[in-house]
């Protein structure tokens, strides 16, 4: 396998997740699936309610069967295949209470955490115990690895949640999760090509097409919300791609957008609670963009240009 068919697996989720997205619009449409925004958010967002959500379902659907089609069945994909489609289900009954059952609270938090982690430890344990994948992590910019030994689990669940967590809080602005996704989805794609690592390269090509697919109806102004259906599952897709890879290293060079993310909202909830003061306009990141003054297409475009610009340092970390 090489880039060319990766291109091609690319393409083909591409495909099929335009399609599947233009048909799930209207079913959500006629079901009433339309996205709760919060009052708390900016008030130029209030104007997005009631557009359909749960878009995920698509994402997910398009980079599955994409990998059913091509017959990527290896034991690497399995794994990040049932990485991905868990954490998806964890967010699809966060989406299904608040959005189909008029529930805003979905899930409690305690509730998303607990399966968050019951995944994530399930996976760091299989990893850790496996022959073929075992306890390293690659070094960036060293071409060397290091083994984590007794370590490497908890490292490994931390690293999971974190960019589960850290893709959902992205998801934020039109198209901003699925572009910054998509490029981060490239980087790992291109990077198994240089590794040999073929078959993480093959799922992170398809979940990448998925997102670009998607980004199609997602784009500014969006038709339909990935949900948590969609956020969940792409943070898993990544970090179970960056742990059988050995690569989780990696995830804050490539990642480095979910990263300031994440690192907004707890400086900001930290800052207010020792000084009382806030340290930005509004956590996340990009709301405070918004706050200063930037277009919502502008903040997207500023986004999307850091991953690609970090996903380009990653590749010079290999």
């Amino acid at each position: 396998m090489d880039f060319l068919q990766i291109a091609l697996l690319l393409a083909m989720a591409f495909i099929l997740s335009t399609i599947a997205t233009s048909l799930e619009i209207p079913i959500l449409q006629r079901k009433r699936a339309g996205q709760n925004i919060r009052e708390e958010g900016p008030e130029s967002h209030q104007k997005k309610a009631g557009t359909p959500s749960m878009g995920g379902i698509s994402i997910i659907l398009a980079t599955v069967v994409t990998c059913i089609a091509t017959r990527q069945f290896s034991p690497e994909i399995v794994l990040i295949g049932i990485s991905f489609i868990s954490f998806g289900m964890v967010g699809f009954a966060d989406d299904y209470i608040k959005i189909i059952r008029r529930n805003n609270l979905g899930l409690r938090a305690w509730q998303k955490l607990a399966l968050q982690f019951g995944i994530a430890v399930a996976l760091s344990l299989f990893i850790a115990g496996s022959p073929s994948l075992g306890t390293d992590v690659r070094v960036p910019f060293t071409g060397q690895y290091l083994d984590l030994g007794s370590l490497y689990v908890p490292f490994s669940v931390f690293v999971i949640v974190a960019v589960v967590n850290s893709v959902n809080l992205t998801d934020g602005l039109d198209g901003l999760a699925a572009g910054v996704t998509a490029a981060t989805g490239i980087f790992f794609a291109v990077a198994g090509v240089l590794l040999g690592l073929l078959t993480e390269a093959s799922f992170a090509a398809c979940m990448a097409g998925a997102c670009l697919g998607f980004l199609v109806f997602n784009r500014h102004p969006a038709k339909i919300f990935m949900g948590d259906t969609g956020s969940l599952a792409l943070g898993g897709g990544l970090a179970a791609i960056a742990a059988t890879m050995d690569m989780e290293l990696f995830l804050p060079i490539a990642g480095f957008v979910y990263v300031a993310e994440a690192l907004s909202v707890l400086i900001q909830v930290a800052g207010f609670k020792l000084t009382g003061r806030r340290v930005f306009k509004m956590a996340p990141l990009h709301h405070h963009f918004e706050l200063i003054g930037l277009k919502e297409t502008k903040v997207v475009a500023i986004f999307w240009i850091a991953a690609i610009a970090f996903c380009t340092l990653g590749i010079g970390a290999l």
